[in-house]
């Protein structure tokens, strides 16, 4: 059967297995039907789920007697006959030597486990986007300011009309959306009033505002509903199904009414036109909840300016499609003549913008900007870990290799009457190429029983969602077969040659011995098993040590005990109203004894910052500013933080003025203001030259690191507002679950309208860097398992070394020689293959962790005691595995030893 490129076709893979072990008799009727069940699955769910179906089917297909009657044929009898005797040699070759059978099939499938469950999570990791049609050709516009020649920030955001203008500018563009992320900004309640009973009320976080054209350009697949016109009007709201499940129940969500509220006091009741399937893991952009920008777009007179024309506010991820084959640098470079044009004063106020491109497939692996809708993941972790994959496979093949050939003595003889009974070298040579193919195979079969065992807690420690079934990934099962292809022929085929090579005469007469190639070659086979060995310790040790560096660090503030509450969505829209529930709110809280300080702010550690501040000392240029953090908060900010003033004072109630006319600093701040000493600048004045406004200095802080250890601190610049509000920070000294109870108790009584909600500083902190230790786990789960295939090899060869020397300890038993002699004897070779592998080992993991260590702005330094740690832990192992072996043969009676043979 044959396909046309245009036409979707099944898996080759599968049909070539249905070829094979298909008589052609059943090969029509099957392959006939599946074709018909695979078109019929294209249509109805997708061409990668066809295919996988089908793949699925056709292993189901396989019968037995489907099998026989394909072998059992007469033109397949001579064959069977040579299969049937290569397999009963096989098998008695593997029962003869248990241990070593044992050691190659349990070292390789545990090998192939973990590379398959690598693997995986790669494959999971580098799937971002794929699902959606044509995501080759699909940007985000990231927005890079400076400002007077310094570099202020880069945004994942950029102003409204972007998108539209590409469009209409550049004929190579062809689509754009562009998205509102109101769900981040903030605090959204939305609301399905005409429930029957009470009304069903949610807080929202994935929740944007998006154009017409968002749905069919991320390829939504709708369960309700359009896509293409979903988004067309004002007022039309899009949820995710699971969403619709919490509303509606099972009832259809078309046409019923959802009102949202938010703390900009909007207040829209929207029509849901759409339900969409829930977004794969897979995706940088997860939302639950779109509203249509025609409905902000209508908020007031000015707010299609503010919202889609204006080159004013840049709070919009903006996404474009190219014509297939567009030089993006080319359209790149096209960018600041848009900028240009749409915004002429740049120069007149030292800005300056810069536009990128960024490819859709790569924003989770590069883009770490400011305004990023979710964290994403780092590349890095990527490509060690499948280094490592490739080395626990190879190390596993390594024993196969080494073991195989350093048992040639043992086949020698075996060789030799198969020859002399007329056996030619080709004969043979598919012999042991053969049992290459059953042990593989077997080791297949373990290693899918392995990952069926692991799963559970690999989805635990990768954080894949158990969502994304690893039966499911075809390139997997091509994996699967081509490292049990490559590793049969290409671990099966070094030892078929040597041990096909043996002359008749020499290995009958007992003159064989091992070639100096052989043993120059499985000890090199060694010290590659040791180095990676090595190597894997001193990169988990490091990966470790950086990782408690950065949850132990001094972060210039205190993040245990302290509760975090956002401020409420629906609020009243008086001011006065609003100020005096905030203050009730935590004065309430104030006087629980469990709470040690309350303090609300306007901004959270762990999350972005979004205002700078253009900063300048009075006396210092008009214009000639520093863009700095700025953070709004009351009164007790710093304490709750637990910061230190190093100069001069904090905010004080003592000091009415404080509200108008004090700001701190950071100690970073102070050299960027011209004053040498965090002392020189207390009582001085400064410019915030964007806020409009002039402050005295009245403390310097110390520097503090707002975001994770991989950015350097940033000059910030507080100002005493305590109605900038968007969170209230709670420090807790005593129970727990006391101080949560009271201040749901009193959130209820003050915000009732508002479902509550928390979190805890450190949790939200720390979930930074769950990239890193989601990667540490992997590297030291992985890096184990490595060690382990290492010393199941090590162990299969000190056995074979041991027993080759049986006579030769038993002699030296004789004459007078120890236990612990016999033992250095045995040992001694490998401890100096274990050293050369070490010397061998640190260079190269020196700079591969080094250079991992240089993404970090605060990192530790890589201890040399770690190597030598390496060092003997290899050692350790090492000599503990050998140990077993070589203190048994030395503890065998020497009249027994002497025997041998």
């Amino acid at each position: 059967m044959s396909y046309k490129n245009n036409v979707p076709s099944p898996p080759r893979l599968a049909l070539w297995l249905l070829h094979i072990f298909c008589t052609k008799h059943w090969l029509e009727e099957i392959e006939g039907d599946l074709e018909e069940e695979f078109a019929l699955n294209v249509e109805e769910k997708g061409l990668n789920k066809a295919r996988t179906i089908y793949f699925w089917t056709v292993l189901r297909s396989f019968r037995v007697y489907i099998l026989k009657e394909k072998f059992l044929s007469g033109q397949h009898s001579n064959k069977r006959i040579m299969f049937s005797n290569y397999l009963k040699i096989t098998l008695r070759a593997l029962l003869k030597n248990r241990v070593y059978s044992f050691i190659n099939i349990s070292g390789l499938a545990i090998g192939i486990a973990g590379a398959l469950l690598i693997f995986h999570y790669v494959s999971f990791e580098s799937s971002y986007e794929k699902f959606i049609e044509g995501s080759e050709d699909m940007y985000r516009v990231s927005l890079e300011l400076y400002g007077n020649g310094e570099f202020v920030y880069h945004s994942a955001e950029n102003y409204p009309p972007v998108g539209e203008t590409m469009v209409n500018d550049f004929p190579e563009v062809i689509e754009w959306a562009h998205l509102y992320n109101m769900g981040a900004k903030n605090n959204v309640v939305i609301t399905y009033e005409e429930s029957p009973g009470e009304p069903i009320k949610l807080k929202h976080k994935k929740f944007l505002y998006a154009s017409p054209s968002t749905l069919s350009m991320f390829s939504a697949q709708m369960v309700e509903g359009d896509a293409a016109t979903a988004l067309d009007e004002p007022y039309s709201i899009v949820i995710s199904e699971s969403t619709a499940k919490k509303y509606f129940g099972d009832e259809s969500a078309l046409g019923k009414r959802l009102r949202l509220r938010d703390d900009d006091f909007n207040n829209e009741n929207c029509l849901v036109t759409g339900v969409f399937k829930d977004l794969p893991a897979n995706t940088h952009l997860k939302y639950d909840v779109l509203i249509s920008t025609g409905t902000i777009y209508g908020r007031w007179d000015g707010a299609l300016t503010r919202y889609k024309t204006g080159w004013v506010r840049k709070d919009f991820y903006t996404y474009v499609k190219v014509r297939p084959g567009t030089d993006i640098k080319a359209l790149e470079a096209k960018l600041p003549e848009m900028i240009d044009r749409n915004m002429p004063d740049l120069a007149d106020q030292n800005a300056r913008h810069v536009m990128h491109l960024q490819p859709l497939n790569r924003i989770h692996f590069d883009s770490h900007l400011s305004d990023e809708a979710e964290l994403n993941g780092s590349a890095e972790p990527i490509t060690f870990l499948s280094i490592i994959a490739i080395f626990i496979v190879v190390i596993a093949w390594v024993n196969y290799v080494n073991l195989a050939t350093s048992r040639s003595l043992d086949r020698a003889r075996e060789v030799g009457i198969r020859k002399v009974l007329g056996s030619l070298r080709a004969q043979l040579i598919r012999q042991f190429l053969f049992e290459s193919v059953v042990i593989n195979l077997l080791a297949v079969v373990l290693a899918l029983g392995i990952v069926a065992l692991a799963l559970p807690s690999f989805y635990v420690i990768s954080g894949i969602p158990d969502s994304v079934v690893i039966w499911q990934n075809q390139s997997l099962w091509l994996l699967l077969a081509g490292v049990f292809l490559f590793g049969s022929i290409v671990s099966g085929f070094y030892p078929a040659m040597v041990l096909s090579s043996f002359k008749p005469v020499s290995t009958l007469k007992g003159k064989f011995r091992n070639s100096s190639t052989g043993v120059l070659l499985r000890k090199g086979l060694v010290i590659f098993q040791f180095a990676t060995s090595a190597a894997l310790i001193v990169g988990t040790l490091t990966v470790s040590k950086q990782m408690k560096y950065m949850q132990s660090a001094d972060l210039g503030f205190d993040l245990e005990q302290t509760i975090v509450v956002e401020r409420a969505a629906i609020a009243d829209t008086s001011r006065a109203v609003r100020n005096r529930n905030l203050e009730t709110f935590q004065e309430q809280l104030r006087a629980n004894a469990n709470i040690k300080s309350v303090s609300s702010s306007g901004m959270v550690p762990g999350k972005k910052i979004r205002f700078k501040g253009a900063v300048r000392a009075y006396n210092q240029q008009a214009g000639q500013v520093h863009p700095m953090d700025a953070v709004g908060g009351d009164y007790g900010l710093i304490e709750t933080l637990g910061m230190e003033i190093i100069a001069g004072r904090n905010f004080s109630r003592d000091f009415p003025n404080d509200r108008d006319t004090a700001v701190l600093v950071s100690r970073s701040s102070v050299p960027l203001l011209g004053y040498d000493n965090p002392e020189d600048i207390i009582n001085q004045a400064v410019v915030v030259e964007n806020f409009g406004a002039t402050a005295i200095v009245i403390g310097v802080v110390e520097d503090y690191n707002h975001e994770s250890l991989r950015v350097k601190a940033a000059p910030s610049i507080f100002l005493l507002d305590p109605q900038w509000a968007e969170y209230f920070l709670f420090r807790v000294d005593g129970s727990i679950p006391d101080a949560l109870a009271a201040i749901e108790r009193q959130w209820n009584i003050t915000y009732s309208a508002n479902p509550f909600d928390f979190f805890f500083l450190d949790e939200f902190f720390n979930n930074q860097y769950k990239s890193e230790q989601q990667f540490q786990s992997m590297f030291s789960v992985f890096s184990v398992l490595a060690i382990l295939i290492g010393c199941l090899g090590l162990f299969g060869l000190s056995a074979f070394t041991a027993m080759q020397k049986t006579k030769e300890i038993g002699v030296r038993k004789v004459l007078g020689a120890s236990v612990q002699s016999v033992f250095y004897m045995l040992s001694k070779e490998f401890i100096v293959l274990i050293l050369i592998a070490n010397v061998i080992a640190w260079p190269i993991i020196y700079f591969a962790m080094d250079k991992w260590l240089q993404g970090f702005e605060y990192r530790t330094t890589i201890d040399i005691a770690v190597f030598g740690l390496a060092l003997l832990a290899v050692l350790a192992v090492a000599l503990l595995t050998i140990s077993f072996q070589t203190i048994k043969s030395a503890r065998l009676n020497p009249v027994d030893s002497l025997r041998y043979e």
